[in-house]
C-alpha cells in the first residue's frame, strides 16, 4: 500500500491541518473509520451519524497509534495530541480519498446495481472474474456511502478487477457515489417495487438506477437485463461509445439460458453465446439466480474470458450469508432467505422452495419495509402466493404480517399463526415442525429473522 503526506491529504480534502506532533508523518498504511480498527500509523476518519459521532473517539485513536485523525471543523480538539485534520464534511473526505485511491489502480471495476439481486451476482461476478486473478469485492452488501468507499480503499496492486454492489435510497445517490467508483462495466439487475415509498414510482426507481448507465465512460460496457422492461429500456441513457450488451432467459439477448433444472443444491442450465451453448451449474437454486449469473458471465465476456474460463471460475463462488442458505439439521432444511425482501425476492424464494423440496412446507414470514402506500396489498398478495405454491404452514411475525395471514386464508390456507416477537414465532415453530419439513424464513433485513432461527 503506497504513502501519502499529510500535506497531500490535506490538498484531496481541501483540509486545515493542526500540527501537534511530527510534520514528517506518513500515512495511507491505511484508513480506517472504526476506533476498534487503529493500528500505527492509520488515518482515522471520524464520520457522523443519527445514532453516533466519531469525533468522540478521536483522543482514543491518537492514542492507540493513529498517525492522524480526519475531523469536522467544528470539532473540540483541546485535548487531542497528534496530528489533526479539519474539514467541512468527513464523510465527503472519506469519499474523495477512496476515490484518490482507486485512481492508483488501472484495473477494471464492476458496479452493480438493481433492486433485487445485487448481493448475488456480486458474488457470482467476482467468481466468474477470478480466472483473471485476485478480485476484490464488495463484503457482504455494503453498498452505500460508507461501504463503496470502503471496497475502494481494499483495491491494492495484487487485484486484476473489482466488483462493487452499490446501492441507493434517493435520487442521485448512485450518480453520486459513481463519481468515487468510476466503474467500466455497470450492470442493472432489475426494477421493482424496493424502496417505493422513498421514491415514490417505479419510474423513478428506474431513473435512480439508470444513473448507473449514466456513469459508465466511452469505451465502457453496459450490461442490462432483456427480462425487464425498464432495465431494457436504459439502453437509451448510455453515452456515444458505450457498448451495449444484453441478458435474459425469456426475451431475446446478446446471452441466453435455456434449459433450467433445480434441485436442493444447486442449479443447471445451458448458457448461449452467439453460435456457442455452454452447460453451466451454480451452487445456489433458483430461476432467479440463473439471471444473476448471465450477468456475472456478461462481465466476464466483456472483460475478454472464455465461457468455460466463466464455468470454472464459478467454482470459486462464495456466496453472502443469508442469501437462500440452505442448512440441514435434525431432519429439517431451513432455508435462510432472511437477509432482505421485496415483493419479488419473496415470490421468487416461495416458488423456488415449492418447486424443489419434497415433504411439508413451512413459510415464515415477516414485515417488508419502505413500501409506502402499495404495503397492505402486496403482502395480500405474498399471502395468496403462499398458499397458491402449496405451502402447508404459514406463520407470520411483524404489524405487517397480519395482510400476509389475510391473503393466505383468502386463497384457501388454513394452518396460519400470527406473532409478534422471535420467542412468540420460535415456540410456534418448535411445536408444529417435524422431521421431512422445510421450513422458509424470508423479511426485510431489519425484522431480523435470523434470531429466530437461533432460538429454534
Amino acid at each position: 500500500m503506497y504513502k501519502i503526506s499529510l500535506e497531500e491529504v490535506a490538498k484531496i480534502v481541501d483540509a486545515e491541518i493542526i500540527f501537534d506532533g511530527d510534520k514528517k508523518i506518513f500515512f495511507l498504511q491505511g484508513l480506517t473509520t472504526d476506533s476498534r480498527k487503529i493500528s500505527d500509523g492509520v488515518l482515522f476518519v471520524a464520520l457522523k451519524g443519527e445514532n453516533f459521532n466519531g469525533e468522540d473517539f478521536a483522543e482514543d485513536a491518537l492514542k492507540k497509534g493513529a498517525a492522524a485523525v480526519l475531523l469536522g471543523k467544528s470539532a473540540n480538539t483541546k485535548n487531542l495530541v497528534g496530528a489533526i485534520l479539519k474539514v467541512d464534511d468527513t464523510l465527503t473526505a472519506y469519499q474523495k480519498l477512496a476515490c484518490h485511491w482507486r485512481e492508483k489502480f488501472k484495473i477494471p471495476v464492476v458496479s452493480i446495481t438493481g433492486s433485487t439481486g445485487k448481493t448475488t451476482t456480486k458474488d457470482l461476478t467476482a467468481a466468474a472474474l477470478s480466472p483473471l486473478g485476485a478480485i476484490q469485492k464488495t463484503s457482504a452488501n455494503f453498498n452505500n456511502e460508507i461501504g463503496v468507499p470502503l471496497t475502494l480503499l481494499g483495491i491494492n496492486e495484487n487485484h486484476k478487477a473489482a466488483v462493487v454492489e452499490i446501492g441507493m435510497r434517493g435520487l442521485g445517490q448512485i450518480e453520486n457515489l459513481a463519481k468515487y467508483v468510476q466503474p467500466t462495466i455497470g450492470i442493472v439487475t432489475n426494477v421493482n417495487e424496493t424502496h417505493i415509498e422513498l421514491l415514490g414510482s417505479i419510474e423513478n426507481i428506474s431513473k435512480a438506477k439508470g444513473e448507473l448507465v449514466e456513469a459508465i465512460p466511452e469505451g465502457g460496457t453496459v450490461i442490462l437485463n432483456a427480462d425487464d422492461k425498464n432495465v431494457a429500456a436504459m439502453k437509451k441513457l448510455a453515452k456515444p461509445g458505450v457498448k451495449i450488451f444484453t441478458y435474459g432467459i425469456d426475451n431475446p439477448a446478446d446471452l441466453t439460458a435455456d434449459n433450467i433444472l433445480i434441485d436442493a443444491y444447486s442449479t443447471e442450465f445451458n448458457v448461449k453465446y452467439g453460435e456457442k451453448i455452454l452447460n453451466f451449474e451454480i451452487p445456489i437454486i433458483g430461476r432467479h439466480n440463473v439471471s444473476n449469473a448471465l450477468a456475472a458471465i456478461a462481465a466476464g465476456l466483456t472483460l475478454n474470458l472464455s465461457l468455460e474460463e466463466i464455468r470454472n471460475g464459478f467454482a470459486s463462488l462464495a456466496t453472502t450469508k443469508m442469501r437462500f442458505e440452505v442448512i440441514r439439521r435434525d431432519g429439517i432444511v431451513i432455508v435462510n432467505d432472511a437477509y432482505n425482501a421485496s415483493p419479488a425476492s419473496m415470490r421468487a424464494s416461495i416458488q423456488t422452495v415449492a418447486e424443489i423440496y419434497d415433504g411439508r412446507k413451512i413459510a415464515v414470514l415477516g414485515d417488508m419495509l419502505e413500501l409506502g402506500k402499495i404495503s397492505e396489498k402486496v403482502h395480500r398478495d405474498i399471502g395468496e402466493e403462499v398458499a397458491k405454491n402449496n405451502f402447508d404452514i404459514l406463520i407470520t411475525i411483524g404489524e405487517l404480517g397480519k395482510f400476509i395471514a389475510a391473503g393466505a386464508e383468502e386463497a384457501g390456507l388454513k394452518n396460519i399463526f400470527m406473532t409478534s416477537t422471535h420467542e412468540e414465532a420460535a415456540k410456534k415453530i418448535i411445536s408444529v415442525m417435524q422431521e421431512g419439513d422445510t421450513i422458509l424464513f424470508k423479511a426485510s433485513h431489519g425484522m431480523h429473522m435470523e434470531k429466530i432461527i437461533e432460538l429454534i
